[in-house]
């Protein structure tokens, strides 16, 4: 696979990463360098990740994998997006919705892992055509990475226009991005 190739499976594999950055830079009530590492250096570093797991868990799964990840993806954002709808609901103050930051803790976590499952299938179907990982699971991260930090920048400056009323819109994306997984793969 050259880099021709490459470049648009990595722009593609970052939208969810993106969008799941700018709804997280509209629920930040202060956006710091510390929120933009975070949350950029985890989905880069996840997305490169299942990129490899995949790669490297080859054929020898593809079929059980393919049967439940969009199912996964789902229920993971349903989770962080109800999450998020309840919190702008619920009239919270600053100080307790500071406590939870979706750039820390299992948040974190759950987000980076939804936002790359897609990258597991890929590296999966990469091996079976035998390209070289290390390049690949780079450039992907990478590119997730850069993604995510302008979807937080553009999130937080969106949310500073519109307030909470873009925190409802961003919890009901992210439920929207897990249905157009399952519609995709349900429809193909």
């Amino acid at each position: 696979m050259n880099w021709f190739h490459l470049l648009p499976i990595a722009i593609a594999l970052a939208m969810d990463a993106f969008a799941v950055a700018v709804v997280t830079g509209v629920t930040l009530q202060k956006l710091t360098h510390r929120h933009l590492f975070r949350l950029g250096f985890h989905f880069g570093l996840f997305q490169a990740g299942m990129f490899a797991g995949g790669w490297y868990l080859g054929i020898r799964i593809e079929r059980l994998l393919a049967a439940s990840q969009h199912w996964i993806a789902f229920i993971l954002l349903l989770l962080v997006g109800g999450n998020i709808i309840r919190g702008a609901l619920s009239g919270e103050d600053e100080v307790s919705r500071r406590v939870k930051d979706p750039t820390s803790g299992w948040q974190l976590v759950v987000l980076s892992f939804a936002t790359s499952v897609d990258a597991l299938a890929v590296g999966i179907s990469v091996a079976l055509i035998g390209t070289l990982v290390t390049a690949a699971a780079l450039v992907i991260g990478v590119t997730a990475a850069v993604f995510t930090l302008a979807g937080m920048v553009l999130g937080r400056r969106i949310g500073q226009i519109w307030g909470r009323r873009m925190e409802l819109v961003g919890g009901f994306l992210l439920i929207a991005i897990g249905l157009k997984i399952v519609w995709d793969r349900v429809t193909t």
